[in-house]
């Protein structure tokens, strides 16, 4: 499974392109506040095993592949209902956010399982820690060809080796734990202010 993409990179992708490429490409990373807490979180809910709610078989930390689409991951929890239906649940530690990477995340999970288990999935999920909610995410045609074609995207951007400009959305690099690396501002500089 060398050149399989972990599913996390959709999300990084989803939120800026020259973050995952940064991490992926060029194997650059490092943390911020928002990344630690995430970690710690993560911490909390990645020890493998199971459990069973109201006659809901619960997994937790279970590992996921699709040779389909060349995807390798792990969920945070996937629920197992008794009449069949399978629902992926990641867990966010921050509220809801205006942007889809957290919902292109789970779907990718949700191909995993999908292929894994000869079932189609529905709906997903995403738990937000600060607010304790838990937000379905149905698995629309629409969402599943956005996953397909970030996938792709993120395999055509490893192929370049080439870093994309930084996102255009510059809110989002003040929260970015790769600012530092990135330099987005010098870049933008750099390329007359482009972007």
């Amino acid at each position: 499974m060398e050149d399989y993409l972990p599913v996390s990179a959709l999300n990084q992708w989803s939120y800026c392109p020259r973050r995952c490429g940064l991490i992926h490409v060029e194997g650059d990373f490092d943390n911020n506040e928002h990344t630690l807490a995430g970690v710690a979180e993560h911490q909390r809910v990645d020890a493998a095993g199971h459990d069973l709610r109201e006659g809901i078989r619960v997994e937790l930390a279970l590992a996921i592949w699709s040779h389909q689409h060349r995807l390798t991951g792990r969920c945070d929890v996937v629920e197992f209902y008794d009449d069949g239906r399978v629902r992926p649940v990641e867990y966010k530690l921050g509220k809801r956010k205006p942007w889809e990477n957290d919902d292109l995340q789970v779907a990718a999970q949700a191909l995993c399982l999908e292929e894994m288990l000869g079932l189609q999935i529905l709906e997903c999920a995403i738990f937000h820690r600060k607010s304790q909610r838990l937000r379905k995410v149905e698995l629309t045609a629409d969402l599943r060809k956005r996953t397909v074609e970030a996938i792709e995207s993120i395999r055509s951007l490893m192929s370049s080796g080439q870093l994309p400009a930084p996102t255009h959305l510059r809110h989002r690099c003040g929260e970015c734990s790769l600012s530092g690396i990135c330099e987005p501002e010098l870049w933008r500089a750099a390329h007359g202010g482009l972007r």
